[in-house]
């Protein structure tokens, strides 16, 4: 596959993107075998489905085709539309994301959207059609969500999750050969059609702006495993989804279009470390075509100026992808393209093999000082509710501890179960690492974290009584931690990553120096055994002094959401002696 690279090269005429290309090189047969063996280190991690897989998939697609084709006809027939005209006005299915861009893994769910003829509305779609899901033997977990910023249904079809979206275009008729890149297409449609359609076009254009597709998916299937290894995965917490890892990839596709996946993979770190953001990352000139929909334009977009790392979707109306994104997370992941363009180098050089950019980075010994979020229920249900809208929101709480004497707040995008049992499901944990800037800070070296926590508690309980989440039982604590102290939160098989790596230095030194004294005492007189004891002792006091000069102690605060429960805990306290 790779090895047609040279012949490509030389047919290579047109540059895609904002700039001439950096580098038109082709491949030496040393990057096509690390591109191989690259490809090889993807396998254990899933990233690939068996042709039997990629089947099944299609068969649910086109059985959830069928379904949508004789939806529209049946709610055609009984809107007085003649049968026979009912017959010919279509209707179809198409896929976006990660599936239409051909970088799905094993079990992963597909982007679905559901396109319709202008006699059928939306609440056709949440009525009549749920109804002829929820009678189809295949289809279990069947979730509408009407109200989302993009309205969805989601069910699980045959074994595929599917997230099924839905748009009306204002055409009489939607062919199989219906094609959604012309922009006109959106005139006179409302927001929520224009949201839905913006996935498939954004997918659509990603694939025409880049020069090699298959380089391009190998190098993106390899981006999207490293970031979420390293815990960068997660629009909702202020990282990046995967729209934008892949207009990043498309973009270092573009200035190096006839490399290999190898060197695109190596250059992808080294052109986002360097990155002037918030210079936008564009993927081709920005258009308007004066349908009068919002795009990214921060010269009269106040509110676009404050964009930290804008990537511009290429197709019409432009957004920015990451909004989301905040000092603390574009520094977070700076940090890990740097340590992983080092990694690179080590592989290029022979050292190490492309298993080593795939390794988790230890998230607990990198900081001392941590903030526990504790988000609990009174039943499964309820949790995942209100550990989703908690989720949701940590983006806001990182915002806030931004404003205070806080360098460095990062959440790590994954949860931990409670540990007390059968309280597994019903309680989760979140971890933000915090680094501190106490130089001139507040209250005498001192910091209050309850503003901000105090903060971001409202805004979650606004948001849950707003979308009427909220149920008796929910609760939500927000505690400061230090590193020691969350042994009694992670897994036990977890806990050695509670160790800094000084401490694991320290550690084998007084392993190597126990070593040596054990040898030497077994050589000496009983008058030289006495030497290690008094070792043992100032090595203890030298501990215990370590021990007293660590940061000044943070004010620890819990956030409960009832004043009823607040009030119990004051009424606990007084009665303690």
């Amino acid at each position: 596959m790779w090895a047609n690279s040279k012949s490509s090269a030389a047919a290579q005429t047109k540059n895609l993107g904002m700039t001439a290309p950096i580098s038109t090189a082709g491949p030496e047969e040393k990057d096509l075998e690390l591109t191989k063996t690259l490809k090889d280190a993807l396998e254990p991690h899933g990233c690939f489905e068996s042709e039997e897989e990629l089947n099944h998939r299609m068969d649910v697609l086109s059985r959830l085709n069928e379904l949508v084709r004789k939806w529209i006809k049946e709610t055609s027939v009984t809107k007085n539309m003649p049968e026979s005209l009912a017959e010919s006005v279509g209707g179809k299915i198409f896929t976006f994301g990660s599936y239409r861009l051909g970088v799905h893994n094993k079990g992963a769910d597909i982007d679905t959207l559901c396109v319709a003829p202008r006699h059928i509305l939306r609440e056709d779609y949440f009525t009549s059609f749920l109804d002829m899901l929820r009678v189809q033997e295949e289809v279990t977990d069947l979730r509408p969500v009407p109200d989302a910023f993009v309205p969805v249904i989601k069910l699980c079809f045959n074994g595929i999750d599917i997230d099924l979206t839905f748009a009306r275009l204002a055409l009489k008729e939607v062919p199989e050969s219906q094609d959604l890149s012309d922009p006109m297409l959106l005139k006179n449609l409302d927001q929520k059609c224009v949201r839905s359609l913006n996935g498939c076009r954004v997918t659509d254009e990603i694939l025409k702006q880049v020069p090699n597709v298959e380089n391009f998916r190998l190098t993106l299937r390899c981006i999207k495993l490293w970031a979420k290894k390293h815990g960068i995965y997660s629009n909702v917490m202020g990282f990046l989804g995967g729209v934008s890892w892949a207009m990043l990839v498309a973009r270092v596709c573009q200035l190096y279009p006839n490399a290999s996946p190898s060197t695109l993979l190596q250059k992808f770190f080294l052109v986002f470390l360097k990155w002037q953001w918030p210079q936008p990352v564009l993927l081709k000139k920005p258009e308007d075509f004066g349908l009068g929909f919002p795009v990214w334009d921060p010269r009269y977009n106040v509110a676009d100026r404050f964009h930290v790392m804008p990537i511009i979707t290429p197709a019409y109306p432009q957004q920015n992808s990451t909004f989301n994104v905040s000092k603390s997370t574009l520094r977070v992941m700076q940090e890990e393209f740097q340590a992983s363009m080092a990694i690179c180098e080590e592989i290029m050089s022979g050292k190490v093999g492309w298993d080593k950019i795939f390794e988790p980075p230890n998230f607990f010994c990198k900081y001392r000082h941590f903030i526990l979020l504790e988000a609990s229920s009174s039943s499964e249900e309820d949790q995942l509710q209100w550990e989703g809208l908690v989720e949701s929101k940590i983006r806001h709480l990182v915002a806030n501890l931004e404003r205070e004497a806080i360098s460095l707040a990062h959440a790590w995008p994954c949860t931990y179960p409670s540990l007390v049992e059968g309280q597994e499901k019903i309680c989760k944990y979140w971890f933000i690492g915090l680094k501190l800037d106490l130089e001139g800070g507040k209250q005498g070296g001192q910091l209050d974290l309850t503003t901000p926590i105090k903060a971001f508690t409202d805004i979650v309980m606004r948001s849950a009584i707003q979308i009427n989440v909220w149920k008796t039982g929910m609760k939500l604590v927000a505690d400061y931690k230090r590193r020691k102290e969350l042994k009694d939160y992670l897994p036990t098989n977890e806990h050695w990553k509670l160790k800094s790596e000084k401490s694991e230095k320290k550690s084998q030194s007084s392993l190597a120096a126990a070593a040596v004294a054990a040898a030497a005492a077994s050589q000496q007189s009983s008058t030289a055994e006495e030497q290690p004891k008094s070792s043992s002792q100032n090595s203890e006091k030298r501990s215990l002094s370590e021990t007293e000069t660590e940061t000044p102690p943070l004010k620890k605060t819990n956030a409960s959401p009832t004043a009823e429960e607040e009030e119990g805990d004051k009424v606990v306290t007084e009665e303690q002696p």
